[in-house]
This record gives structure tokens, sequence and C-alpha cells, in this order.
């Protein structure tokens, strides 16, 4: 996968004037609190269930889904997935908890009190990112596409993000926060919050420097997991030792 002509196009993308519509605001994070984070979790998927952390990790023969205790970093349980499967983007709505994979066309639904398996539900596109407004699941795939799906996952209806009219691609982790889609880009240190009605990009964050330098290792990954807990919001990485709680400044 190309990375540099794609955030040489996010670049000109936030130094070009709006076409047309409201100026997109900029912002950056500051971290409020920071925590330890299993540095063997290669995060795909991050939410709360009321005040418990769930999070998905995923690579073939380590995808998991796991609750975590959000002031050790602690596993408290945790549920293996066959090596067959990739886990990716995942999220509870009406009692259940879904979790997408990433190519194998399939979604699980578990308990989520329990971690019981409840079954498994078809999905034709890539799996990546997975929230929910309250009503209907929303997934992202890769694109620039975000889906509305009931909890049968059918499609109820596509928006298409688009940062200053320009579609936006690689939309990976999903959070719903106050009635705004957060979605962090793939491989780059940018989270964007989407309009849900018409996918306009309103906001970019700038995620840059979260993690020090000092705390990389040659396992290091991209940024990647995005929950919020009431008016908190925690961020992370595949493999970063550490999970933040920021807040958001205008640059």
């Amino acid at each position: 996968m190309k990375r540099l002509p794609f955030i040489a196009f996010l670049v000109c993308c936030l130094l070009l004037p709006a076409c047309g519509g409201a100026k997109v605001k900029e912002y950056r994070v500051k971290v409020v609190n920071e925590y330890p984070h299993d540095i063997g979790a290669y995060t795909q998927g991050l939410f709360f269930f009321g005040n418990s952390l769930i999070e998905t990790t995923g690579q073939y023969g380590e995808s998991s889904l796991r609750e975590v205790d959000l002031e050790s970093g602690k596993i408290l349980r945790k549920v293996d997935f066959n090596s067959k499967y990739f886990a990716e983007g995942s999220v509870a709505m009406d009692g259940d908890l879904f979790i997408l994979t990433w190519t194998n066309k399939v979604a699980f639904r578990y308990d989520p009190e329990t971690f019981a398996y409840r079954g498994t539900l078809g999905w034709p596109k890539e799996g990546w990112g997975l929230t929910t407004d309250g009503k209907r699941l929303i997934i992202s795939d890769g694109t620039s596409n975000l889906y509305f799906v009931d909890k049968s996952f059918k499609i109820q209806k596509t928006i298409k993000a688009r940062l200053d009219g320009r579609p936006v691609r690689l939309l990976n982790e999903l959070e719903w926060i106050d009635g705004k889609i957060w979605a962090n880009v793939y491989m780059t240190d940018l989270i964007l919050i989407i309009n849900p009605e018409d996918g306009a990009v309103e906001a970019t964050v700038d995620c840059s420097g979260l993690l020090p330098q000092s705390l990389r290792t040659d396992d290091t990954d991209v940024l990647n997991g995005i929950a919020c807990l009431g008016k908190r919001v925690f961020l992370t990485g595949k493999n970063w030792p550490r999970l933040y709680e920021v807040r958001l400044e205008r640059k």
C-alpha cells in the first residue's frame, strides 16, 4: 500500500481553502491522562460498554476480544479467535456485541455481558471500523464510504466522507461522539470528525507526536483506537504501550 501519495493528498486538502460551505476546523490533541496498554495488542476496535473498556485486536493467529482494566491495562477476560480470522472493529448495540473481520466476509455477534458467542452474520465487503449511532451500526471498509446498517447488516444508507469536497479514503477505526462520526485515517496521525448526514468532514484532529519517540520500538504501529466515556476521549495505537485520555485544542 502506497503511503506517500495519499499523505501528500491530505496535506494539500488541509492547506487549500474549502470549496464552499463552512471552513473545516482544525484541532490538535492535548494529553490529559495516560494509562498502560498491552504492547502486544494490535488494536482494531476500542469502545466502552458501560464503564468497561472493550478492545478487539487483529492479526491472523492473534485476534481477540478483550475486556481491559483502564487503570492498569490488565486483561480481565479474553476470547481468542480461530487463526483464519483477522478481527477488526467492534461495538455494542441493543444488547449485542458485534465484531467485524477484515476479509472473511463475516461478522460475529457476542453477548457483551458474558462474551458468549451468539452467531455469525454475512458482510460482503472488507471490515475495518465499526460504531453505532444508537439505532444503526456504522461500518467502514477502507474506502471513503461509511455504511449505516441494521442488526442483520442490511445496508440502510451509505455516505461518502469528503474533506473540502474531496473523498477521503482509508477510513478505519470509528467512534460516535456528540452526534458525529470520528474516523481515524489509516497510516496517518489524522482523525476526521464527520457529519453523519452528508459525509462532510467538519473538523480534523492532528494526533502527531501523541506517542513519544522514546516509547516507540520496531513493533510500534500506527494510531488506531478511539473510545469515548461520557465526555472523555481515549486514543491508542497498534502495539502501543500507552492509552491516552485527550482533549481537543484549536490549532
